[in-house]
């Protein structure tokens, strides 16, 4: 007996392939919308054989994300990005004013210029948002709980394990990638992290089918309670924006509620806000308006032994000497290192100098002035000329790192 068309199931066509729509139940409440692969013959004997003829039909799929003019359809196309159930209406956002002034504290307007970026502009490519802190309490869970309430089901949480997994087909159109309690501390996973935060497009990779290249403009939003390592930045990195959380003052169990209420409200001040910064770099912000502390603390964690034992030995040279300039070559630093009880070898010298410090040796053999220990007077080093391709790093330099 075939069904009658009473329960409102539904399926399309996408190019040659029928999927039947679905509602999955979710674990803590709610649904989410799935595309299940579904069979002709077994819509025919559920519900006859004109029916098929009924179906929508489509060319394929596309991503078009949009949150004011959403388009379910473009072109023939089927848009996977989701639409917002949001209705933007003007009224006051107390609760959400709260927060966002909590997060951002000083730096409130860039991160409401972030926020309205995200619902205006979802294709702008966005800096790594970092959110650090060793304290319980702070509302980083609350803040990323938030930013699923606003983008719904184009928001995906991660885990670092799925961040590091070569299947990565459930990122597929998304806007947010989130990943609570973050520890990427591999130079693989930094590298992959900087790369996918400014690619246009990337290679999807699903279990049993084979890898698409799509369009990528996911941003990311991280949160660790380590303050010092929780992922690899290096000096000179732009693509991070670190920011560290205070503890909140009260514990309101019913927060999240109110600031799903209003939404609308915080929606129609973003459609009608003026923005306070102007697009700077392909992030949008000049990385000078948002360096932080929080992320010098951790481009100093990141930093190896012999480096940092480098910097404080010439720093020491140049406090003692008085000068605010050091040049040297391998052999000259090599000593004074081993002098300082520093077990250190050539290659590990010429990396730092060249990889980390970004030094460029001079291009032919020069006269130079270095330092070398003094066993015998009160200053502890004393000048010396030789002639080689030396290396001049300046006490500017050295501090910003």
């Amino acid at each position: 007996m075939k069904k009658e068309n009473t329960e409102k199931e539904e399926f399309i066509r996408v190019g040659t392939t029928l999927y039947k729509l679905v509602n999955q139940p979710r674990l803590n409440g709610g649904y989410v919308r799935k595309r299940i692969v579904w069979n002709n013959e077994t819509l025919r004997q559920d519900y006859g054989k004109d029916y098929l003829a009924t179906v929508p039909k489509y060319d394929g799929f596309c991503t078009v994300p949009d949150h004011v003019d959403y388009r379910p359809v473009v072109d023939k196309f089927l848009n996977l990005y989701e639409p917002i159930g949001h209705r933007p209406q003007q009224g006051k956002f107390p609760c959400i004013w709260s927060l966002v002034r909590h997060i951002f504290s000083e730096q409130y307007e860039l991160g409401m210029d972030y926020l309205q970026l995200l619902y205006l502009k979802p294709v702008q490519k966005l800096p790594i948002l970092l959110l650090v802190s060793e304290e319980r309490n702070t509302g980083k869970s609350t803040f990323l709980n938030f930013l699923k309430a606003v983008f719904q089901n184009n928001v995906t949480f991660n885990t670092n394990e799925d961040f590091r997994s070569q299947f990565n087909s459930d990122w597929t159109g998304k806007l947010l990638i989130v990943v609570d309690e973050v520890l990427l501390n591999r130079r693989e996973d930094s590298e992959r992290l900087k790369n996918l935060s400014t690619t246009l497009s990337y290679k999807v990779e699903a279990k049993g089918k084979d890898r698409d290249e799509i369009a990528f403009f996911a941003k990311f939003v991280l949160c660790s309670n380590n303050e010092y390592l929780p992922v690899i930045i290096d000096a000179g990195e732009t693509r991070y924006w670190v920011r560290k959380i205070n503890r909140l003052q009260s514990d309101d169990t019913n927060f999240l509620q109110k600031l799903k209420a209003e939404i609308p409200a915080f929606l129609y001040h973003l459609q009608h806000r003026t923005m306070a910064t102007k697009k700077e770099s392909r992030m949008w912000f000049a990385p000078s308006l948002l360096h932080t502390e929080a992320l010098q603390k951790i481009i100093r964690s990141n930093r190896n032994r012999l480096e940092i034992e480098m910097c404080e030995l010439i720093l020491d040279i140049m406090d003692s000497t008085g000068t605010d300039t050091f040049s040297f070559c391998y052999n000259d630093i090599l000593l004074l290192l081993i002098h300082s009880q520093v077990k250190v070898e050539k290659h590990q010298v010429r990396k730092v100098l060249q990889e980390c410090w970004k030094l460029t040796p001079a291009s032919n053999g020069l006269t130079y002035t270095t330092y070398q220990f003094n066993y015998n007077r009160e200053c502890r080093y004393e000048p010396i000329k030789r002639i080689g391709r030396f290396y001049t790093v300046t006490r500017e330099q050295l501090e910003s790192l």
